[in-house]
């Protein structure tokens, strides 16, 4: 794929984010929270440079058409670009990330973003997709995605891809927040710091406390212990 095709699919994905209307309301948080503090100062994102000293460099970036590696245990890379790689997209409302997958299963694993919805073009390969809808239905509403499908996943709902062809894949997804935040379930459930107390995470997945523990382990938590193991 030509890089003018990999840009021009990129930003035909982002062009209708950034077109929405604004509305008359608080605006949606952009980090996870926002202590107070005891000044006059309130930021919700990052503060603002000088306009008179914006450069065509903080609104840019190189090389999102390079491919990234998934010599990892899920076989898939994301990059993200947000405020942080690209400092123009403060209070623009968007991001996009390109995600790589490795053939036989490379795996973009069940996640959460919890401030934005997130719309994914596939570029090469073949991927299935799906995402879960709250509860009680919790029903899953999945699809096969070729080259040029584009499918939505809706803010706050986990949601996954995977690599089901031969072959490499690449997508890119645009997202309805500078700062979307990304949960990936396992890793938040059992590989917590500090660690979610095993009974608890037993009873809730209804697993013998010996495999949450191997889980734990597997996910990099500290085996057996919990917040409140030391109280009385």
């Amino acid at each position: 794929m030509s890089a003018y095709r990999f840009l021009l699919s990129a930003f035909t994905l982002l062009l209708p984010l950034a077109s929405s209307p604004a509305s008359a309301y608080d605006p949606s948080p952009l980090q996870d929270f926002c202590v107070a503090i005891n000044e006059p100062v309130f930021v919700n994102g990052k503060f603002c440079k000088d306009p008179k000293l914006a450069a065509a460099n903080d609104f840019s970036f190189s090389g999102l058409n390079i491919p990234r590696s998934t010599a990892n245990r899920v076989g898939s890379n994301v990059t993200l670009l947000n405020a942080d790689q690209i400092p123009g997209l403060n209070t623009m409302g968007i991001s996009m990330a390109r995600i790589d997958y490795a053939p036989n299963g490379g795996l973009n694993p069940p996640h959460t973003h919890p401030r934005a919805t997130e719309i994914l073009l596939v570029l090469e390969g073949t991927l299935a997709v799906g995402f879960v809808t709250s509860n009680p239905d919790n029903r899953l509403i999945t699809k096969v995605l070729y080259p040029g499908d584009v499918f939505v996943f809706p803010i706050g709902l986990i949601h996954f891809q995977v690599n089901i062809g031969q072959a490499s894949a690449v997508a890119v997804a645009g997202l309805s927040s500078q700062n979307p935040g990304a949960i990936t379930i396992a890793n938040a459930v059992f590989g917590s710091n500090p660690p979610i107390n095993p009974d608890v995470l037993a009873k809730a997945f209804q697993l013998d406390k010996n495999i949450v523990y191997y889980l734990q382990k597997q996910f990099g938590g500290s085996v057996g212990q919990g917040p409140w193991d030391d109280m009385p």
